[in-house]
C-alpha cells in the first residue's frame, strides 16, 4: 500500500520475507509462533475487510475520560467495549445498536490452531477484539479479566508494523518482558500466565508493504 486506508489492504502486495515458524516461549504457559498467520493472509484480509465495512475502528473512551490511541472493533458472539460507565462485553455495537458482525470462519480457525499449537486444546473463542495501531498509538499494561471464566487461553495476532510487546508479572509494578513482534506472529497466554500484565509500547514510523502504516491486531477470547 502507498497510502494509509483502515479498511482496505492491498492483497497482492509483497509480504515481510518468509519466516521460519517457529515457537519462542515467553512463561510457563505462555509463548509466540513466529510467522505462524503468515500462510492465512490471503483469507484474512478479505474477512477483515468484510468486518470492518459493517463495524469500523472507533476510537473508545475509558472509564477514567480518556480517548483510547487505539481504534477498536469487534466481531463475535461478544464484542469488548469502554465509555465512561466502565470495561464490557456487550452484545450489540453501541454505535449501531446491530449484533456484532459474525466472527469469519478463518478467524476462528487461525485461532484454534494458534492456541493448538500453544497447547491449549478446544479453544473455542466467541469473541475477537480487532485493534488498530497508527504509529505513536500504544496499550498501557493492563490484565484481560472481563471475561467470565479464565479457563480459556488469550490469542493475540499481529499484522502490519512491528511492535514491541510488554508481558509482565501478576501485579503492574513487577518488570515486563520486552518482546519484539512482526507481521504474522501470535502470541498466546492462558493457564498459569492467563492474568499477566501485558501492553505494548508506542508504535514506530513506519510503511509495512501490505499493510501500510498501521498495525492490526486481532485478539482472541472466550468472554462468556
Amino acid at each position: 500500500m502507498t497510502s494509509m486506508n483502515p479498511t482496505t489492504f492491498d492483497l497482492f502486495a509483497d509480504t515481510d520475507p518468509e519466516q521460519q515458524p517457529r515457537i519462542e516461549r515467553i512463561g510457563e504457559q505462555s509463548c509466540v509462533l513466529r510467522g505462524f498467520a503468515l500462510p492465512w493472509l490471503d483469507r484474512l484480509l478479505p474477512a477483515l475487510e468484510a468486518v470492518l465495512a459493517a463495524a469500523p475502528f472507533r476510537q473508545m473512551v475509558t472509564p477514567g475520560g480518556f480517548t483510547m490511541s487505539v481504534a477498536l472493533s469487534s466481531c463475535g458472539t461478544w464484542g469488548w467495549t469502554t465509555d465512561r460507565s466502565g470495561y464490557r462485553y456487550t452484545r450489540n455495537d453501541p454505535q449501531t445498536g446491530q449484533p456484532w458482525p459474525p466472527m469469519p470462519e478463518v478467524f476462528f480457525q487461525l485461532a484454534q490452531a494458534a492456541a493448538l499449537e500453544a497447547g491449549f486444546r478446544a479453544f473455542e473463542p466467541d469473541s475477537c477484539l480487532i485493534n488498530r495501531y497508527i504509529p505513536g498509538a500504544k496499550m498501557s499494561l493492563h490484565q484481560d479479566k472481563d471475561e467470565k471464566s479464565y479457563a480459556a487461553p488469550i490469542v493475540s495476532v499481529s499484522l502490519g508494523l512491528p511492535a514491541m510487546f510488554l508481558f509482565g508479572g501478576f501485579v503492574r509494578s513487577e518488570k515486563s518482558q520486552r518482546v519484539p513482534l512482526l507481521h504474522g506472529d501470535i502470541v498466546v497466554w492462558g493457564g498459569v500466565d492467563r492474568l499477566r500484565y501485558h501492553g505494548v509500547l508506542p508504535i514506530k514510523d513506519g510503511q509495512h508493504p501490505r499493510m501500510g502504516e498501521q498495525r492490526i491486531n486481532f485478539t482472541f477470547r472466550t468472554a462468556r
